[in-house]
């Protein structure tokens, strides 16, 4: 117990400091050190460790990933923009339009992929219309993070805790639609607030042709006709999954495939560029928590916590899991949360999981992800989003969204929608 115990803890510091002083070690490294340590010194065996890999949860990312490839590959995230640039005469209707997009995208594809691919767009937009790029880049990881709230694919600890809870697609969608609603809703008026004056009675060109000219990948309109219908096809599965009796990591896996092979583009190349790292470092965590689990060292921590799906349940988990994402980041933390919540009945508890390690990632540029894939695509494309405007922001907006989905929840869990 004492040795898994220590591998543990030791990944887990890994995780959160990246980079450690004079030692070669990142998250993902963390995770795989920690799983190989896990079998040399014997607290699992090889086949014990590869028992305790979620294969379910890793198809349903491989399969997500390669749907938005392709769809990245034929340009379809440049025309998301562009359209939304388009129909913007002003940098407020600018600033509602990348936000409600990227929050809706974010829900039904992979966040951390959509912000990556709509950064050096969005930058683009804002240099064409001479306005500053960094209050509609926060507010697209912001809306990102908020919108990514509202289904089992928006992002890889809701797949995480879809897939483990068991909760069917449509009904994670009925608990936490709302909630992401309201976080969108909210997230403009805290933008608007801070930014507001800045874009009073300034009206921008409707400039869509040109930024698709200077985006970084081209629109492909006779390729998008292929993908576009299969991206609505497998969203709808999704949806229809429980009825069927068809897994939702099943459905994505055969998305993606069907996506990749009718896309024009190299299968070889649309595999190359799957994040496989992620898919490692998730494969890691699976076999540390394995043996600790093992071990019975989770159980003496699990004895010490009691959580109880009520109203102190939901606070208690909204306000430990948006404390802990700012340490180890949410999916590590929702690799850790899942042994005590399999033990409670109903779905009340992962839900509120799922809300609170994902909205409170807003909190600072290091709490999810996705702010940091758009502070280093910003960087790229020479614009700086320095930590303290980020955090002005984030606090205000994870304060307020953490006590909206608090609220919501509590309001589904008394009509008894939520179970």
């Amino acid at each position: 117990m004492l040795i898994a115990g220590l591998v543990l803890a030791a990944t887990y510091v890994g995780v959160a400091f990246t980079r450690l002083p004079h030692v070669n070690i990142d998250r993902p490294a963390a995770a795989m050190t920690g799983a190989v340590l896990m079998v040399v010194l014997g607290v699992l065996t090889f086949d014990q460790a590869v028992a305790a890999i979620d294969y379910h949860t890793l198809a349903l990312l491989l399969g997500m990933m390669l749907l938005v490839v392709v769809l990245q590959g034929q340009g379809f995230f440049t025309l998301l923009v562009s359209r939304t640039v388009a129909i913007a005469g002003t940098p407020a209707k600018l600033m509602v339009g990348i936000v409600v997009v990227t929050a809706v995208s974010s829900a039904f594809m992979v966040n951390d992929v959509v912000v990556l691919l709509f950064t050096p767009v969005v930058v683009q937009a804002c240099r064409l219309q001479g306005l500053n790029p960094v209050p509609y880049l926060i507010g697209e990881a912001m809306a990102s993070n908020i919108g990514s709230t509202a289904t089992i694919v928006g992002n890889p600890q809701n797949m995480l805790i879809g897939v483990t809870s068991g909760i069917p697609f449509d009904r994670f969608f009925g608990y936490l639609a709302p909630v992401a609603g309201a976080g969108t809703v909210i997230l403009l008026v805290v933008l608007w607030a801070f930014y507001g004056r800045s874009w009073a009675k300034k009206e921008t060109p409707a400039i869509g042709r040109a930024i698709e000219l200077v985006a970084p990948v081209p629109i492909d309109s006779r390729r998008l006709k292929r993908s576009i219908p299969l991206l609505a096809f497998a969203t709808l599965a999704f949806f229809l999954s429980s009825t069927v009796g068809i897994s939702v990591p099943m459905v994505a896996l055969a998305a993606g495939v069907a996506a990749m092979l009718t896309s024009g583009l190299r299968p070889s190349e649309v595999i190359r560029k799957v994040d496989w790292v992620l898919l490692l470092f998730f494969g890691g965590l699976f076999v540390v928590i394995g043996g600790a689990r093992q071990a019975g060292v989770l159980d003496m921590f699990m004895d010490r916590v009691e959580v109880i799906p009520s109203l102190g349940g939901i606070v208690s988990i909204h306000g430990v899991s948006a404390l802990m994402s700012q340490v180890v980041s949410n999916v590590p933390l929702t690799v850790l949360m899942i042994p005590l919540l399999e033990r409670v009945p109903g779905d009340i508890l992962w839900i509120s999981l799922a809300a609170g390690a994902t909205l409170g990632g807003n909190a600072t540029i290091i709490g999810a992800v996705a702010n940091i894939i758009v502070a280093e695509g910003a960087y790229r494309e020479g614009v700086v989003i320095r930590f303290l405007e980020f955090l002005k922001v984030g606090l205000v907006v994870t304060a307020l969204t953490i006590l909206a989905s608090i609220g919501i929840l509590w309001v589904e869990l008394e009509m008894g929608l939520l179970r």
